[in-house]
């Protein structure tokens, strides 16, 4: 799903909010969540997962041309964990279609 996808999911959802009401919303609650990590928080949606930062350390890596090591410095990288209700829909809705049955709505799981 991209952001638009997400912007036009949810003015078909919510039909009192104008088209440009929608994609604000959804840009004002992703750049919150930039923010936020980005000032080093930690971002928890219950029943969804949780955002982080994780540091990855300084290391030596190879340049796939000409087979030379170079440095790598250490990086912040955003990680996601999803939560428990995620994971157990996603895997309900996985067996629901390798089984061919019809999967479980968004908010049966």
């Amino acid at each position: 799903m991209t952001r638009s996808d997400l912007v036009a999911l949810l003015g078909e959802r919510f039909s009192q909010l104008t088209h440009r009401d929608t994609e604000f919303a959804v840009k004002t609650i992703l750049d919150a969540m930039s923010d936020a990590l980005a000032r080093g928080h930690r971002i928890e949606i219950r029943g969804f997962g949780s955002f982080s930062i994780n540091r990855r350390p300084p290391r030596m890596g190879r340049n796939p041309r000409s087979g030379e090591q170079v440095a790598i410095p250490e990086k912040l990288v955003p990680h996601f964990k999803p939560g428990k209700a995620l994971r157990e829909a996603v895997d309900a809705r996985t067996a629901a279609l390798e089984a061919g049955t019809q999967p479980p709505a968004a908010g049966d799981a």
